[in-house]
């Protein structure tokens, strides 16, 4: 199977805009899955509902809302083009960003239910020998819960390969700057005669989505053996 170089560019930017995205979020998906998993404060299941939104949003919403905000002539997307030159409408950076918060919800799912399969007793026993709630997290917690944080990282990434709605509404497809795999496929099935690249950019989606899925099923079934041995 050849791909034309529109086709891989397409490709290279969407494995670029997944990445950036699930890197991205890492930090801010372990700590909300933290506070999920152990905290409890009020607010706890509004900010669970917040962090689940997009996936019972229609995308096209979720889009529309980042492009108010983010845009350049959004609060937040026009702070950020003043103060750090920083641009996100119609640029890869917004398709990333999009593509972030479309799948943060799964990766804070993963890494939530990691974190309470983890033994609450071994984390207080560290606490009892005088070990800092930080240190606790860095060298007991994090360790332990591992196997679904790599999980919610494939999760993520998958998800963020695949994302179109959010995107498309918040940055267009431009062809080489914000055409994603799944904006190129669309543009083909638009196209007379496209079937072919369209056919070709599927079995690479379907290929690299059912990967995933096999790959965080595989880690999801080592944190079960994991919680039944503590």
């Amino acid at each position: 199977m050849t791909l034309t170089p529109d086709e891989w560019s397409a490709v290279r930017l969407s494995l670029v805009v997944a990445a950036y995205a699930t890197l991205a979020s890492l930090p801010l998906g372990v700590a909300a899955a933290w506070c999920l998993a152990r905290g409890r404060f009020p607010g706890r299941t509004l900010l669970d509902a917040l962090i689940h939104l997009p996936l019972v949003l229609p995308p096209v919403v979720t889009g529309y809302g980042l492009l108010v905000l983010f845009g350049r002539r959004g609060p937040l997307g026009g702070a950020l083009e003043a103060c750090c030159g920083i641009v996100f409408s119609f640029r890869w950076t917004g398709a990333a960003l999009a593509a972030a918060v479309m799948a943060f919800p799964l990766m804070v799912r993963a890494i939530r239910l990691s974190i309470e399969a983890v033994d609450a007793r071994l984390e207080g026993a560290a606490a009892t020998l005088g070990a800092p709630p930080l240190l606790v997290f860095l060298t007991v917690t994090l360790p332990l819960a591992l196997p679904g944080i790599l999980a919610g990282v494939v999760l993520a990434f998958a998800k963020a390969l695949g994302e179109f709605g959010a995107t498309i509404t918040f940055v267009s497809a431009i062809p080489g700057e914000t055409q994603t795999i799944p904006a190129a496929i669309y543009a083909y099935t638009q196209t007379p005669g496209g079937e072919a690249g369209a056919l070709r950019l599927s079995l690479i989606a379907v290929a690299v989505a059912l990967g995933a899925v096999v790959l965080s099923e595989l880690l999801t079934r080592r944190i079960g053996r994991a919680g039944r041995l503590t």
